[in-house]
C-alpha cells in the first residue's frame, strides 16, 4: 500500500515529521517497507532561456544561454524542438543524476560546443512519457527555485506492508484513523455528502448469484466530459505507480486508494439492456481491460448485459464497455463481492488488480453507498454532467458484531496492565462502540442475536464492575475482528508494544527433561548419519508430476492438488525418490555426474492424518561411493550398486535406534527397483523398515534419468520405540584382557542360500564368544557341482574369562559347522 505524505494529511491534521509518522506506523503494526523522500528531484531548479542560437555544426541543435538564478548565465547545448528564448523550464547542473536516462551529467562538448548542464523533458525527470520537448513552465514560475518544490513533486511516498487481516488500512483514510488513534494528530471527517439525483437510473440490476454479490449500487451520470484528470490527481497516482488514463478511470483508482473502496465505470452507451450479476457460463470468454481474453468457469461471478459478459466481478472490467475520451454518459458501479470467490477467481485467471487485493480481504459494507456518492461528486466536479438517483439492489444492511470484553484479558494475554478507561478510549478512537456491561439489561442474557454475552450472576456482575468489562461493537470496516483476543491486539498496538518490559527467562534448578519428540530425534540422527557417509542433503518439492507419482505407487485422487502452482506439480509425493532422482540428473546435466543426495522429509499415502510418513531417502549416482568417487591413477572406481544402498539404509536405521542385529533382509523390493538387485529390510514378518536397490531401467526411462543409480528409503516412523530403561546411566564397559582370534570357514551351500542366513547361523553358535562374522569370498564353479556355491566367512572370537585351548577352539568350530549345516544345509568345503 503506497501513499504520499500530502495525501495522508488530507485525512490527518498533524504537525508530525515524516520520520515520526513512519516510526509510529511501524509501531502500530503498519510496517513501513520503503520511503521515497524524492531526494532525486531536489537538484533540479527552475531556469529561463535567455538566448537560443543555432548550433554552428548541427541543424537540429541550439546553443542556449540559461539563467539559473545563480548570477552568471550558463551555456547549454539542447536538441529540443521547443527550445527558444524566453522559455522557462527545469535545469540540471553538472553532477546531477538524471533518473529518466540513468546518467550523471558532467561538463562536455557536443559537436565542439561546450555544454554545462541540461534542460530536461518530463520523461527525463520520470514525470511522464513525454519526450517531444523540454518542460515548458508558465511565465510566473520563479527562476532559481527548486523545480520539485514549486511543482509539488517533492511529496514523499510511503509504502507499508499490510497483513491480510487489515482491510481497513487499504485506504489512506483508514491509515489516518490509526495514526490519529495513536495520538499523532486529529482525524479529518470522512463523511460523504449525498448527491441529489434527477430521475431514476434507467439501467436495472438483477442479482442471480446472491451468494456471490451481497449488494450492488449503480448510478447514471449524463453529459460528462471525459478528458485528462487534474494535475494533482495525476501526480498522486503516478507517485504510487499508477498510470493516469482519463478522468473517469482515474477517479475510481483514486477512491480505491483513498478510501479502500474499489469502483467501476461503464460507458452507458456501450451497455445494452439491463445488468445481470450471475455466475459465468462454462467456456464463456471476455476481453478485459488489460487487453487479454479470459475463459471463465461457472465458479466465477460476472456482470453481464444483453451483449454478454461486461466485467469480471470485483477484479477487472471488460474492454467493450470501458470509458474513453468519447464517453458522455457513464454508469458508476459500487458493489460487494464474496471475498473467497474473488480470491479463487483471481488466482485461477492469474489476475492481480488493486480491486481484487481489497475485495478478497473484505471491504467496508456500509461504505458501498457512500463510495458511490463520493465517486458521483468527483465526476460532477471534474467532468460535469447530471446524475440520476442511485439504484441499490440486494443490500440488506450491516449487522454489527458485539463482543464481551473483560479488560483483564489484556493482562492475561500480554502481561501488561492497561487501565480500563485507557482501553475504552483506544477502542473508541479506532471507531469501536464501547458500552459498560453493567449498563445493560442482563436479566435475559444477550441483548441481540449478534452478542457474545451470556447471563451473568450477581457475583459475576460485582466482579465485572470491579475489574472493568465492556460490550464492544465492531465497526463495519473491521471484518477481521472476531473475538476478545482481537480487541486485546487493538488495545496493545495503540497503547504501545514497546511498553512491554523485558522479562528474564525462568531459571530451572534441575536439568530440563527431553524437549524433542522421538521422531524429531530420529530425524536429526538420520540426517547426521547420512551426511557422515558423504551424502549431501537436498530439499525437493512436495509436489511432483502425476506420472511420477503413479510410477512410485501414488496418483490417488485424494492426493491431487486442487490448485497446483504449476502443471507438472499436480500431486503430493508418495516417495522422496522421484525428486532426488531428478535432482541427481540435473547435477549430471551440469557436469557433476558422481553425486550422493539424501533427504529426510514427509511422504503421503493418503489425505488422512495418519497417512503422512517420515522417510529418510537417498540416491547415489555414478561412482559416488562411501570410499570416494571419480577417476584415479590406479584405475576407475567401481559404479554404485545395491550393496551401497543397503549400507546407507542400515546406517540410517542404526542411527534411528533400530535393532540392526535382529533385522531380516529379503530379496526384492517395490516395482521401481531392479527385481534382482533390490531388497527389503524387515523387523519380523510384517514390519517393513526400509527398501533399497538399483533402479529398474523402465523407471529411469520414465523419469528421463540415466546412469548407474541406486537408492533407498528408510521409514523412520516405523522404527519401534525403544524400551524405557530404568536409568539413563550407560552400561559398564567391559574389556577382555585376552587376545582375540579369527578363524576362517568355507561352506558349500545351495545357490538359493543367502549369505546373511549363513552368517547368522555361525553367529548363533556361541553368542558369548563369537563377536562378529563377515563374508570375504563367494565362489561358484563346476567343481562344486550344479546349483552349488562356496561362501567363505571370517569368525571373530573373543575369549572372556580365560585363554582358550586348542580343544576349546575345536569344540567351538564344531558347533559352528553343526549350526550352519542345521540351518542352511551347508558343509565344509574340502
Amino acid at each position: 500500500m503506497k501513499f504520499t505524505l500530502s495525501w495522508l494529511k488530507d485525512h490527518l491534521e498533524t504537525e508530525a515529521s515524516l520520520a515520526e509518522i513512519c516510526e509510529r506506523l511501524t509501531m502500530i503494526g503498519l510496517e513501513v517497507e520503503h520511503v521515497d523522500d524524492k531526494a532525486a528531484l531536489k537538484p533540479f531548479v527552475i531556469a529561463k532561456v535567455l538566448t537560443a542560437e543555432k548550433h554552428p555544426d548541427a541543424d537540429k541543435l541550439r546553443v542556449l544561454t540559461v539563467d539559473t538564478g545563480a548570477g552568471q548565465p550558463i551555456q547549454v547545448v539542447c536538441g529540443a524542438p521547443n527550445a527558444r528564448a524566453g522559455l522557462i523550464g527545469a535545469f540540471a547542473a553538472p553532477g546531477t543524476y538524471v533518473p529518466g536516462i540513468d546518467v550523471t551529467l558532467s561538463v562536455g562538448k557536443i559537436r565542439g560546443v561546450e555544454s554545462r548542464g541540461m534542460m530536461c523533458s518530463e520523461r527525463e525527470l520520470m514525470l511522464s512519457d513525454e519526450h517531444d520537448g523540454i518542460i515548458d513552465l508558465p511565465d510566473d514560475a520563479p527562476v532559481g527555485q527548486s523545480f520539485a518544490a514549486w511543482a509539488k513533486l517533492d511529496d514523499p511516498v510511503i509504502e507499508i506492508n499490510l497483513t491480510p487481516n487489515r482491510p481497513d488500512a487499504t485506504g489512506v483514510h483508514g491509515i489516518a484513523r490509526d495514526l490519529a488513534a495513536a495520538g499523532l494528530g486529529t482525524l479529518r471527517t470522512g463523511a460523504v455528502e449525498p448527491v441529489g439525483g434527477a430521475g431514476d437510473c434507467p439501467v436495472k440490476v438483477t442479482i442471480e448469484a446472491d451468494d456471490l454479490c451481497p449488494g450492488f449500487a449503480l448510478r447514471l451520470v449524463r453529459g460528462v466530459r471525459n478528458g485528462p484528470s487534474p494535475k494533482w490527481m495525476q501526480q498522486r497516482l503516478m507517485a504510487i505507480g499508477l498510470r493516469p488514463i482519463n478522468a473517469l478511470v482515474d477517479i475510481t483508482n483514486y477512491i480505491t486508494f483513498d478510501r479502500g473502496r474499489p469502483l467501476h465505470v461503464f460507458d452507458a452507451a456501450k451497455v445494452k439492456g439491463d445488468l445481470v450479476v450471475r455466475r459465468a457460463r462454462d467456456g464463456e470468454k471476455v476481453l478485459a481491460l488489460d487487453g487479454r481474453q479470459y475463459t471463465l468457469t461457472p465458479e466465477m461471478c460476472v456482470i453481464a448485459d444483453d451483449n454478454g459478459v461486461e466485467s469480471i466481478a470485483g477484479i477487472m472490467g471488460g474492454e467493450h464497455s470501458g470509458c474513453d475520451e468519447t464517453t458522455t454518459d457513464v454508469l458508476i458501479e459500487s458493489a460487494l463481492w464474496n471475498p473467497l470467490n474473488i480470491a479463487r477467481t483471481g488466482r485461477e485467471l492469474g489476475i492481480i488488480t488493486d480491486a481484487r487485493y481489497r475485495f478478497e480481504r473484505g471491504v467496508d459494507h456500509e461504505f458501498m453507498g457512500a463510495g458511490l456518492e463520493l465517486a458521483t461528486r468527483m465526476v460532477l466536479d471534474l467532468c460535469g454532467g447530471e446524475a440520476s438517483t442511485e439504484r441499490v439492489v440486494g443490500y440488506a444492511g450491516h449487522t454489527a458484531k458485539t463482543i464481551a470484553f473483560p479488560v483483564s484479558e489484556v493482562t492475561r494475554l500480554t502481561g501488561i496492565e492497561v487501565p480500563a478507561e485507557e482501553a475504552r478510549d483506544i477502542l473508541e478512537r479506532l471507531g469501536f462502540g464501547v458500552a459498560d456491561v453493567f449498563g445493560m439489561d442482563i436479566s435475559d442474557g444477550p441483548r441481540n442475536a449478534g452478542s457474545t454475552l451470556s447471563y451473568l450472576s450477581a457475583d459475576n456482575m460485582r466482579n465485572v464492575r470491579r475489574k472493568g468489562a465492556f460490550e464492544v461493537t465492531v465497526p463495519s470496516w473491521r471484518p477481521d475482528v472476531e473475538g476478545k483476543a482481537d480487541l486485546v491486539e487493538e488495545v496493545m498496538r495503540i497503547h504501545g508494544v514497546e511498553k512491554i518490559a523485558p522479562q528474564p527467562m525462568v531459571s530451572h534448578d534441575a536439568v530440563n527433561g527431553r524437549i524433542l519428540t522421538t521422531l524429531q530425534v530420529r530425524t536429526r540422527a538420520a540426517r547426521r548419519a547420512l551426511a557422515v557417509r558423504g551424502m549431501m542433503e537436498a530439499v525437493t518439492w512436495s509436489f511432483i508430476p502425476a506420472r511420477h507419482a503413479e510410477l512410485f505407487g501414488g496418483g490417488q485422487e485424494a492426493l491431487k492438488l486442487a490448485n497446483p502452482i504449476a502443471a507438472d506439480m499436480s500431486d503430493m509425493r508418495p516417495s522422496l525418490l522421484p525428486g532426488l532422482l531428478a535432482a541427481a540428473q540435473r547435477n549430471a546435466d551440469r557436469g557433476f555426474a558422481d553425486v550422493a543426495l539424501f533427504e529426510v522429509s514427509g511422504t503421503y499415502e493418503g489425505d488422512g492424518a495418519n497417512q503422512q510418513r517420515r522417510v529418510a531417502a537417498g540416491v547415489r549416482r555414478g561412482t559416488a561411493r562411501v570410499d570416494g568417487s571419480g577417476r584415479a591413477w590406479s584405475g576407475h572406481a567401481a559404479a554404485v550398486g545395491v550393496f551401497d544402498a543397503k549400507a546407507d539404509a542400515l546406517a540410517a536405521l542404526e542411527a534411528c535406534g533400530a535393532p540392526v542385529d535382529k533385522l531380516q533382509v529379503e530379496p526384492g523390493g517395490p516395482a521401481w527397483y531392479h527385481p534382482g538387485r533390490s531388497g527389503t529390510i524387515k523387523l519380523g514378518p510384517k514390519v517393513v523398515l526400509a527398501t533399497f536397490g538399483e533402479f529398474h531401467p523402465r523407471t529411469l526411462e520414465a523419469l528421463d534419468v540415466s546412469g548407474p543409480l541406486c537408492g533407498f528409503e528408510v521409514y523412520v516412523d516405523a522404527v519401534p520405540e525403544p524400551k524405557a530403561r530404568a536409568t539413563r546411566t550407560k552400561p559398564r564397559l567391559d574389556l577382555s584382557p585376552f587376545q582375540a582370534v579369527r578363524r576362517d570357514f568355507a561352506f558349500v551351500v545351495d545357490k538359493a542360500v543367502e549369505a546373511g542366513t549363513l552368517t547368522k547361523a555361525a553367529l548363533a553358535a556361541d553368542r558369548k564368544l563369537i563377536t562378529g562374522v563377515t563374508v570375504f569370498d563367494v565362489f561358484e564353479g563346476a567343481s562344486l557341482g550344479e546349483g552349488r556355491k562356496s561362501i567363505a566367512i571370517e569368525v571373530s572370537i573373543q575369549p572372556v574369562d580365560k585363554t582358550l585351548t586348542d580343544e576349546d577352539f575345536e569344540a567351538l568350530a564344531g558347533r559352528i559347522v553343526e549350526n550352519v549345516k542345521k540351518q542352511t544345509g551347508g558343509v565344509l568345503r574340502g
